[in-house]
């Protein structure tokens, strides 16, 4: 009997909480026994590609990778060299995702971000060199690894999605508005289209917030005040100005300025939460899904977050919920 064909569904798991490598493993494994296609991580507080190497030693067929590894947090030959060991460990199911994360969190950690946009420029056509065996002035040149490593470049501007184009292998935005993505996507196939490559073989990871429950107002009300944290930052609010929401974010921006990160989430539209998030029963999750599909995405990754109860169980249930084997 054919098997029903399975659209490409991941989950990006937080190292911004307090989670436990073990933890991250743990839902990992429940991952993969549930038909999903890749477990991501991204890079908080915990180093995002120690975690997807433990990941690919405790898992044999789901792809692994980072949701974004920081490219101020380490030498691009290290990344390289990291990424090659991932890669071997794991049979070639490496997805490795990088970004420049923003300017003010990058601060308080006594790093100077510069240009970004070029030095993410630098980052990526070093690391894909390395990965290659194209480096030339080193002492210790490595030689090509053994299996193809995909280097996704974040970005929520046309800018970054332009080198995402024309140096990667695909785009990995996050918090993009549905409405916006297509902009975004049609900036890195020109780029692509200009460098000689087939626009067709780029792909789009898009990391969504996801927040499941039965009771829609209240699934609705935690991604608002998720949107709501995010709007701390300007590089969030900047994207969504440009999706039409310029009105909305100067309101959410004098909330915060007063300390009211209530206040804040009350001004969050609820058109912005349904172009941005996945909310309420696993139903209607499926067809926020397949809506993000339409518009580009090729590999959506659900980024959990918890309905009244804890981060680690809600993203067991989600899983389970939206199993693509269920």
């Amino acid at each position: 009997m054919t098997q029903p064909h399975r659209q490409p569904l991941g989950v990006v798991l937080s190292s911004v909480t307090d989670t436990t490598v073990r933890e991250i493993i743990e839902l990992a494994e429940l991952a993969q026994a549930q038909g999903f296609s890749a477990v991501l991580v991204n890079e908080g507080r915990a180093d995002a590609l120690a975690a997807s190497l433990a990941i690919a030693g405790a898992t044999t067929d789901i792809q692994v990778g980072t949701n974004i590894a920081n490219i101020y947090f380490r030498h691009p030959f290290l990344c390289a060299a990291t990424a090659r060991t991932i890669a071997e460990i794991s049979g070639g199911r490496l997805l490795l995702g990088l970004g420049m994360s923003h300017r003010g969190l990058l601060a308080t950690l006594g790093i100077e971000m510069g240009d970004g946009r070029q030095t993410l420029r630098e980052y990526v056509a070093y690391v894909k060199k390395a990965l290659a065996g194209q480096l030339t002035q080193g002492l210790f040149n490595p030689p090509p690894t053994a299996y193809p490593v995909p280097v996704y470049v974040a970005g929520n501007t046309v800018e970054s999605a332009q080198i995402a184009g024309a140096l990667g292998d695909g785009l990995m935005p996050f918090l993009s508005p549905l409405s916006y993505l297509p902009k975004l996507l049609a900036a890195a196939h020109e780029a692509v289209a200009q460098r000689g490559g087939d626009p067709r073989s780029f792909g789009c990871c898009l990391s969504i917030p996801t927040f499941i429950s039965e009771d829609e107002d209240a699934a609705r009300s935690a991604a608002r005040y998720n949107l709501a944290f995010f709007a701390q930052l300007p590089n969030y609010r900047r994207q969504w100005r440009r999706a039409g929401y310029g009105v909305a974010m100067e309101a959410v921006k004098a909330a915060w300025e007063s300390g009211a990160r209530r206040a804040a989430a009350q001004q969050i539209p609820d058109e912005l939460v349904a172009e941005v998030c996945v909310y309420g029963s696993a139903a209607h999750a499926r067809g926020q899904l397949a809506a993000f599909r339409a518009a580009g995405a090729d590999l959506p990754v659900l980024a959990v977050s918890p309905v009244n109860e804890e981060r680690f169980s809600a993203t067991r249930s989600a899983l389970l919920a939206l199993a693509p084997k269920a």
